[in-house]
């Protein structure tokens, strides 16, 4: 693996340090999504929106002290400004939510595209060599032509291996903060109905009403 590195000509100094970056960045991600996933209590959720429903407010502080789900950190920023603006408030705390789910990800964009491009410099560079080398020694020297060679192909190959990770990891990634931004919509919206209805009980008998 060393001897293909070096053979791989300088670009692949440039390409290590971008893999390096790209595995950080992919750690790093997987880490924080097992970590929310650990931290997810949907009954939870689920006894907020009931408790809020019925107007018990300091019950539903009681039960969310210690919770790190991060759909009832947006609820309760909610519940806490609910004499103001309870929707703005939870737009706020989602979108600050949804900033932690997409960290690094714009590193991943860029790995996409950087590794073929260095891998496209490295094998410009390799290509070059061998032109140059048939130049001055011609086909006396098959094997410095063929070196030259093998460098363009292995930082090709190089810059492929971090592009192809990086496009199914950014994929993957990018999906679990759509799919979280869709809960977080979801049970918003429903903190906002429920709380609606509480304030405007006389709604509900308009309608039993008509």
């Amino acid at each position: 693996m060393i001897e293909l590195f070096v053979k791989g000509g300088p670009v692949m100094y440039l390409i290590l340090a971008c893999s390096i970056i790209t595995v950080t960045a992919i750690l790093e991600r997987l880490f924080f999504w097992i970590k929310e996933d650990i931290h997810r209590n949907q009954p939870l959720v689920d006894e907020v929106l009931e408790l809020s429903r019925k107007g018990e407010w300091e019950t539903v502080r009681r039960k969310v002290a210690d919770s790190k789900d991060y759909v009832i950190r947006i609820l309760v920023n909610g519940i806490l400004h609910k004499e103001f603006s309870m929707a703005k408030a939870m737009e706020a705390a989602a979108g600050d939510e949804l900033k932690r789910m997409r960290r690094f990800l714009a590193i991943l964009d860029t790995m996409i595209t950087a590794g073929p491009l260095l891998g496209i410099f490295g094998s410009v560079i390799g290509i070059i060599t061998s032109f140059g080398i048939l130049g001055t020694g011609g086909i006396e020297r098959p094997l410095a032509v063929t070196a030259g060679i093998a460098e363009a192909l292995i930082a090709t190959a190089g810059g492929l291996a971090i592009a192809i990770p990086s496009v199914f990891f950014y994929n993957y990634f990018s999906s679990r903060a759509e799919g979280a931004a869709l809960t977080i919509e979801k049970y918003a919206t429903s903190l906002e109905i429920v709380y609606d209805k509480l304030i405007h009980p006389s709604n509900d008998c308009t309608e039993d009403k008509s």
